[in-house]
């Protein structure tokens, strides 16, 4: 039996926030596709998030919504409210919730950020070195010496990312890997990512660092490990027949003219040192 002339109501219009908010939540694609082990865990603290949210949404939404309807006054009426004292229980409930939920995120946020840093010992790494600049990213491979305007990783291996930036801070960010790190300069920031989707990503700078800010974008190219290793080799035979050239060309040059330096093309693969 219903305790109050008001329960039914508010049950009534609860349901109908309540479903028109579940519906926006589950309806509209709201979150790019998983393309690292760290995006399902990502996602996972993000869905708790938004349910939460929905919910006291709801609540609130409902209790305000009733409440400007049942007791409205008229248009004519200029008097003050009557004076009402808070009620204390109410109080303490909707200072206590908050503060355990957002100690539960807090947690989980840890969780999260510990289990998407952590290495895994019993599996091969590969290390890319990271540069960052106004406004371009350069990809280098420590282990074959060569360097390209594209980051290509293997798919199902971790991989390291050590950056650094030349200028200012730079932020590293692929959206569908779910994770980021600034870039600054004078220290060597790190990335764990363990890529699991074969595909073709954007890499975006995150931090606004200058006014070519918005066009800092690079390919995150994920490939199977036989592809992966096939790139390596002709990436090094084609640096190699580069490297050549230039010795041969530099031999029959007058000693004291040095062949002009040529920045390469984006996505141009180069030889490994740094810039």
């Amino acid at each position: 039996m219903l305790r109050s002339r008001h329960t039914l109501p508010l049950l009534i219009l609860m349901v109908v926030i309540g479903a028109g908010s579940v519906a926006t939540a589950l309806l509209i694609d709201w979150l790019p596709e998983q393309a690292s082990e760290q995006a399902e865990r990502v996602d996972t603290l993000i869905w708790f998030v938004v349910w939460v949210s929905l919910a006291l949404f709801t609540i609130v939404m409902t209790v305000l919504l009733y409440s400007m309807w049942r007791f409205r006054v008229g248009e004519d009426d200029d008097e003050d409210g009557p004076p009402t004292h808070g009620n204390t229980r109410l109080e303490v409930i909707w200072t206590i919730i908050p503060s355990i939920l957002l100690a539960v995120v807090a947690v989980w946020a840890y969780l999260v950020l510990s289990d998407n840093e952590s290495l895994a010992a019993s599996q091969d790494q590969v290390t890319v070195d990271v540069t960052a600049e106004q406004f371009a990213w350069t990809f280098s491979y420590p282990g074959a010496g060569i360097a390209s305007g594209d980051l290509r990783v293997p798919e199902g291996k971790q991989v390291i990312l050590k950056m650094r930036a030349k200028d200012v801070i730079h932020s590293f960010y692929v959206v569908e890997w779910k994770v980021k790190q600034d870039v600054v300069p004078g220290i060597t920031t790190r990335l764990i990512i363990d890529p699991n989707r074969v595909g073709t990503y954007q890499v975006i700078c995150a931090e606004l660092c200058g006014v070519g800010h918005g066009v800092m974008r690079a390919r995150a190219i994920v490939m199977p490990q036989d592809e992966y290793d096939q790139w390596l080799r002709s990436a090094q035979a084609e640096l190699a027949s580069q490297q050549g050239a230039a010795g041969s060309q530099g031999a029959q040059a007058p000693a004291d003219q040095a062949p002009a330096d040529q920045a390469p093309a984006e996505g141009a693969t180069t030889t490994g040192a740094q810039p």
